[in-house]
């Protein structure tokens, strides 16, 4: 296996932080401790660590809704991350953002959108600066399947196409939109195959595998790098939570859940690093522990901030 102890252990470290912290705000929006919505991404936990491990702290992404494990494996403060989705004044945009709006300059965030869809002309405008700016740094741009039917999605591929920017699409293809399954919205349920439209590579990788997606990343980011412009990447992968809240899941079986639950992406690594000999089961459950521990802390650190003051409430708007 390509992989040294330190990056497997960051690697699992990260996933555990994901999972932990959206099972922790699951928690605290069913105490009403929190409001407002919240996407969770446990289970996609792979695209986004495996993702951002591609790439280079100096590099961007643009997030979507379901953005906290974008915020987390891009290298966000655990703390202020919970802070923000608080509402408190010690958040990563002050308490103004929220779970929706979690952005993160510090760490090359451009941050997530409410709208479907939305990020993804961002992330074109950010990769065209970059060309712009003669810069070697490329976008990641991540997107749920749902996106990839509207019309900002075609836009925004024919002009990263035609002029060869340096953004790498990722398309977290989690079989479901809110609702409704992508075999009842498309036409195929190989989305990737959509990016030969646009004369760039698409490629399918198993979104529950934080090393396949790593890798196929990797090329793509190679290629952004050396001038040869965009790929679509399409992450097969299984969200456990509903679309939010308020979601039941009727539209899928629990069958089904459990087979996606089978593939668990935190425990096939864990299992990997394990039997290859990178890691042991002791250091592994010291990883478990400490990620979890963290997010306890966030809590902590989080309730005790104070909430924004009312006089600050037109500061950072822009128009």
């Amino acid at each position: 296996m390509d992989l040294t102890k330190e990056e497997a252990r960051k690697l699992l470290k990260q996933m555990y932080e994901i999972r932990f912290f959206e099972d922790k705000i699951m928690e605290l929006l069913a105490q009403n401790v929190i409001d407002g919505g919240s996407h969770l991404y446990a289970g996609e936990e792979a695209v986004a660590v495996g993702s951002c491990a591609a790439i280079e702290p100096e590099d961007w992404i643009a997030s979507t809704h379901r953005g906290h494990g974008h915020a987390i494996a891009k290298g966000g403060k655990i703390n202020e991350l919970m802070a923000e989705i608080f509402g408190k004044a010690t958040g990563c945009c002050k308490g103004k953002g929220g779970s929706l709006h979690l952005a993160d300059p510090s760490t090359r965030n451009l941050g997530a959108t409410g709208i479907v869809g939305a990020n993804i002309p961002v992330a074109v405008g950010a990769a065209l600066a970059l060309k712009k700016d003669k810069s070697r740094n490329v976008v990641l741009c991540f997107f749920g399947d749902g996106a990839i039917n509207q019309g900002v999605f075609h836009e925004s591929m024919n002009m990263a196409a035609i002029w060869k920017l340096p953004v790498v699409f990722i398309c977290e293809n989690n079989l479901y939109g809110m609702s409704g399954a992508v075999s009842r919205v498309t036409t195929t349920n190989d989305l990737y195959t959509r990016s030969c439209a646009y004369g760039i590579p698409g490629e399918a990788v198993d979104g529950m595998d934080v090393l396949a997606v790593r890798d196929s990343v990797r090329r793509a980011v190679e290629r952004a790098r050396n001038g040869e412009g965009p790929t679509l990447i399409e992450c097969k992968t299984y969200r456990y939570y509903g679309h939010s809240r308020s979601d039941p899941r009727v539209y899928r079986t629990r069958e089904e859940e459990k087979e996606w639950q089978a593939k668990d992406p935190i425990l096939r690594f864990r299992g990997k690093v394990i039997s290859d000999g990178i890691l042991t089961e002791s250091e592994c459950d010291g990883i478990q522990a400490e990620a979890k521990q963290e997010v306890e802390d966030a809590v902590r650190f989080a309730m005790n901030s104070p909430w924004p003051k009312p006089e600050e409430v037109t500061q950072d708007l822009f128009a």
